[in-house]
């Protein structure tokens, strides 16, 4: 089924990406960072948006919903280079990946009914979530460059930013078409990052060695977000959204492989159970 292979191939796209940006946000300024990987987004979606984009559906509400999806993407990045350049992906991906949780809590507070489905799904991912975070107690010190509960924090507030970005901006495409949506929730979220240098007075670019890195980052993040929308149109495109919501689980595979990050048996199982609620969740939803 192509919607299927297309979600498989954007949670790889993003797997990798978070990889990277685990690897690559050790030590540094995250600012820059995030500026280059949104930019090259940008850029990779200009051309598609100018396309295939419908701009004259785009109503003054959609604008609105669009720019602030990009306010809550800055926030959602923001927390997510913070939380890998503070811990293992092991505990850092199973929060954030958790973010359907609380798109469910958003939909629940829109007057969606919700099913026993639903109540299992949240019940397995806030115990799973619970296992990998208590389990960090044992972890060595030396893989944190914080104490577990600030990682814990910033993969909070980076999940509520993903949550709240995809909120947005499905409105905002309810509103309007969907490429112009994203492109403009891309360009707001830059702004955001790219004020944020200004206001600190510090640099807009990062190592030159990694600079062509992140741009390859941001073009793996675009290239993932077009094809689970692009599968909008294709048979059975519920399963693009559903198989990609794997990237969170991948990316603790490639971080074990890649990284040497090392995982014991409870935390796997914890890992596990969070992915089953989401898997459960996104089924739930399709």
């Amino acid at each position: 089924m192509l919607a299927l292979s297309f979600g498989l191939t954007a949670a790889l796209l993003w797997a990798m990406h978070d990889l990277l940006a685990r690897k690559l946000s050790q030590g540094v300024r995250l600012l820059p960072l995030i500026a280059v990987v949104l930019g090259a987004g940008c850029l990779a979606l200009v051309p598609l948006a100018a396309i295939w984009g419908d701009w004259s559906t785009m109503s003054a509400g959609a604008w609105q919903a669009a720019i602030a999806s990009g306010l809550a993407m800055s926030v959602a990045i923001g927390g997510l280079y913070k939380a890998f350049s503070l811990a293992p992906v092991r505990l850092v991906s199973p929060i954030i990946g958790a973010y359907p949780l609380l798109t469910l809590i958003i939909a629940a507070a829109q007057g969606r009914v919700i099913t026993p489905g639903d109540w299992l799904a949240v019940l397995l991912i806030v115990t799973g979530i619970a296992i990998v975070a208590i389990a960090t107690r044992d972890d060595a010190p030396e893989t944190y460059a914080a104490p577990p509960s600030v990682p814990i924090a910033w993969s909070i507030l980076a999940a509520f930013g993903f949550a709240t970005t995809f909120a947005l901006a499905q409105s905002a495409t309810r509103l309007g078409s969907d490429m112009p949506v994203i492109l403009v929730g891309r360009v707001a979220g830059l702004g955001v990052i790219l004020t944020l240098i200004g206001w600190g007075r510090g640099s807009l670019l990062p190592a030159r060695g990694q600079i062509w890195v992140l741009a390859g980052m941001g073009l793996l993040d675009a290239v993932a977000l077009g094809l689970v929308t692009a599968s909008g149109a294709l048979p059975k495109a519920e399963y693009a959204s559903v198989s990609s919501s794997l990237f969170g689980v991948l990316t603790v595979f490639l971080a074990t492989w890649v990284l040497k990050e090392s995982a014991r048996p409870v935390q796997w199982f914890g890992i596990g159970t969070v992915f089953s609620g989401i898997a459960i969740l996104s089924l739930q939803g399709s």
